[in-house]
């Protein structure tokens, strides 16, 4: 069943249109990948989801058309967005961050249980939990903002570029946790990735932009076995 689904949507910044037209469906319990180069829309169609840019054509989310809502009615319908570059709250401790990403819950013994599941799927964080945010490497404040996101127990978390400045290994820790997020839990996931290989580890299907418009989709199966997706983010 289709949870969130773009139709025909374009977003612009001023009077700058980026988005040309962008369509695009997750379904209940599934992720899918949005893959492209530098510059290709990726970031602005998550943020076209968030109610970050302004849009045209029909953003539906459950049913309910979000085209035009602002970022807080869409987060509160329970889309979290972990955006690129992090998003912690640096004067404010791993603990006390993970509390905020809660902050419209009132079920606390469960709050207790999920901080309890954030630590779990990022042993680094159980470590660092009294430290503030500031202090953290930049592997473990991607790691901490994607706790926040699972802290506000969305139905969707849209992914924007996890992996960005992360050492392999790094980058490598941070989807296997993913990975354990989708199977330990019924969140759906938007998944924003250059690096393509890590985005496959995670997603069931994809589109690829270029320069604002779709000029692939499929499962991943498929997106893997065009010859024009190997050479371009496979290295093959």
């Amino acid at each position: 069943m289709s949870l969130l689904e773009l139709e025909n949507v374009t977003a612009s910044y001023g009077h700058a249109e980026v988005l040309h037209g962008i369509s695009f469906v997750l379904d209940e319990n599934a992720a899918a990948g949005i893959l492209g180069a530098n510059g290709a829309g990726k970031t602005t169609t998550l943020r076209a989801i968030s109610g970050m840019v302004a849009t045209t054509g029909k953003i539906t989310f459950d049913g309910k058309d979000i085209t035009g809502m602002r970022p807080d009615q869409v987060a509160r319908l329970g889309i979290a967005h972990v955006p690129e570059g992090r998003g912690t709250i640096s004067d404010l401790t791993v603990h006390d961050n993970l509390k905020v990403g809660a902050y419209q819950r009132h079920d606390r013994k469960q709050i207790a249980t999920d901080i309890e599941f954030c630590l779990d799927l990022f042993p680094n964080l159980r470590e660092r939990i009294g430290s503030n945010a500031s202090a953290l490497s930049g592997g473990e404040q991607q790691m901490l903002a994607i706790s926040r996101a699972i802290m506000a127990k969305p139905r969707v978390i849209l992914l924007d570029e996890a992996s960005l400045g992360l050492a392999p290994s790094t980058a490598q820790r941070v989807y296997q946790a993913i990975r354990r997020l989708r199977a330990e839990s019924s969140v759906s996931l938007v998944v924003v990735e250059q690096n393509a290989m890590l985005a496959f580890s995670v997603v069931d299907h994809a589109i690829v932009l270029e320069i604002g418009t779709t000029s692939l989709s499929g499962t991943k199966a498929e997106l893997m076995g065009m010859d024009a997706v190997r050479r371009a983010y496979l290295g093959g």
